[in-house]
């Protein structure tokens, strides 16, 4: 049986990643909602493109805190003995990101979890998250499309995770493997654009042209 309070843990978690950040902001600063311009995404990217870089910058702040949150909900947890916390952070994270791509609060229609997993990430291990952003904006730069940094930095996760802690951690690899198929799912429509040559660019650090 499980825990009441692993449940209601498991809950809050979910809840956590419910709140619909992008759609908050974008109605509450700046009259607008994000799911009805640019992809129709509720996440940080289709923000910075909406509404700009400082709206795009507090969503992508507060969805990493949402994943940071939750996962962190374990040390709420006294009465759980474990010999790692690892595989609690990382259930309560997934319920996190999960919130986040179907939110409860938003009609079950919300973002990509990029920016929440990367909050699950922190919470796992700073330097892991510090080399997943390194890696994604060499990509990013490289190719200026978000949706790439994403998909191969979360496939260059698993040997991160595995050159910093060998196999001492293998749900770090169960957990890589299914950010990987999460990630390839929501970003499917991304991959097609890619494949044919019409996935949208950003350029950090100069303007198109």
């Amino acid at each position: 049986m499980i825990p009441l309070e692993l449940a209601v843990a498991a809950i809050s978690a979910y809840l956590l990643g419910s709140i619909p950040s992008a759609v908050l902001v974008g109605k509450s600063f700046y009259g607008l909602d994000v799911r009805e311009h640019g992809s129709l995404n509720a996440g940080a990217t289709n923000t910075f493109r909406v509404l700009g870089k400082q709206a795009g910058t507090g969503v992508l702040l507060l969805d990493i805190i949402k994943g940071l949150t939750a996962a962190n909900l374990v040390y709420f947890l006294p009465n759980l003995m474990v010999e790692s916390w690892i595989p609690y952070k990382i259930l309560l994270g997934i319920l996190a990101v999960l919130g986040h791509i179907y939110p409860v609060f938003a009609g079950f229609k919300g973002g990509k979890g990029i920016a929440t997993l990367l909050g699950l990430v922190v919470a796992i291990d700073p330097f892991l998250a510090l080399g997943c952003v390194v890696i994604f904006l060499l990509i990013l730069t490289t190719t200026n499309m978000v949706s790439a940094g994403s998909i191969l930095t979360t496939l260059s996760f698993g040997i991160l995770s595995y050159l910093r802690y060998g196999m001492s951690e293998p749900v770090l690899q169960i957990f890589g493997i299914f950010a990987v198929i999460l990630v390839l799912y929501t970003h499917r429509a991304n991959i097609k654009r890619i494949w044919k040559g019409e996935e949208k660019k950003i350029y950090l650090f100069k303007k198109k042209g």
